[in-house]
């Protein structure tokens, strides 16, 4: 089975690291080269554009492949979305010069967007009902309105400082895109997909967790169990030495901190503190 993910660019370090992560190790790399075999010899990592990843899997070349929300949508192409990955947060959003006369959608009827996404971008306008002619560009679309190309832009944006350092302001966001698991429709309830889905999923619920272990007094357990129910309550067993009991806990990572503080003073003793990489539920 062959899973297709990006070959370069902001999304293919963070891609390779969630695979390996979740236990599908590449054998041979990935530098330069347009497949990798995985420590599962069932599975293999066919490297793309991200752009191209869709296609990959309409077509079949792939099972499953990882690449970004508004990429699947601007491709147009019947895939089932399994998964959020949760990294490559961004938004596609509609922009206009800062001092321009643009402030709404209506605006721009009868007028010029330039954008690297002009599926996504005719949708949005007839959704909105107003005619406007897409100009599809391949690079520096910032730049169109200020060289009388374009009229607004729709472009991505993270943080929206290279929109400010173009002198162009959000009018409107088009859609909110993160890096996403696709599957092919035919293939959604194959094993292999199901255990890779998992895989993914569990490397992702242990993200901003930690276990937490200690010796409690038992006449205290009450007490420490309101200060971490854990999922669905906290681990506990016997030990050696009278009237101690070990306590095992999943807790966030944000709380972990206070939670010692509030577990020391309730008597808990031996608290040790690891990471968990990956976490099924």
């Amino acid at each position: 089975m062959r899973i297709a993910v990006p070959n370069k660019g902001r999304l293919h370090e963070p891609t390779i690291e969630l695979l390996e992560r979740a236990g599908l190790h590449l054998i041979d790399g990935a530098d330069r080269k347009l497949y990798a075999d995985t420590v599962d010899p069932d599975v293999t990592v066919l490297f793309a554009r991200a752009a191209d990843i869709p296609e990959y899997v309409a077509d079949g070349a792939a099972a499953i492949g990882i690449t970004g929300l508004d990429q699947q949508r601007e491709s147009g192409t019947d895939l089932v979305d399994l998964l959020d990955l949760e990294f490559g947060r961004c938004r596609l959003v509609l922009a206009a010069p800062e001092e321009g006369e643009i402030e709404a959608v209506e605006d721009l009827r009868g007028g010029t967007v330039a954008t690297e996404f002009p599926r996504i971008t005719r949708e949005f306008f007839e959704e909105r009902g107003v005619e406007v002619d897409v100009a599809e560009v391949s690079g520096a679309t910032e730049l169109t309105p200020h060289v009388d190309i374009a009229d607004a832009i729709v472009d991505i944006t993270s943080t929206g400082t290279t929109l400010r350092m173009n002198r162009l302001a959000i009018v409107e966001e088009v859609m909110a895109s993160s890096v996403r698991l696709f599957a092919h429709p035919d293939r959604v309830d194959d094993e292999k997909v199901s255990q890779i889905r998992t895989a993914l999923e569990s490397v992702l619920a242990a993200s901003g967790k930690r276990y937490l272990m200690m010796n409690v007094p038992e006449e205290r357990l009450d007490a420490v169990r309101d200060v971490i129910p854990g999922l669905g309550g906290p681990t506990v067993m016997d030990i050696a030495g009278e009237g101690m009991v070990a306590v095992h806990a999943v807790v966030d990572e944000e709380r972990v901190f206070e939670t010692i503080a509030s577990l020391r003073e309730e008597g808990a003793s031996g608290i040790l503190v690891t990471e968990i990489e990956r976490l099924v539920e």
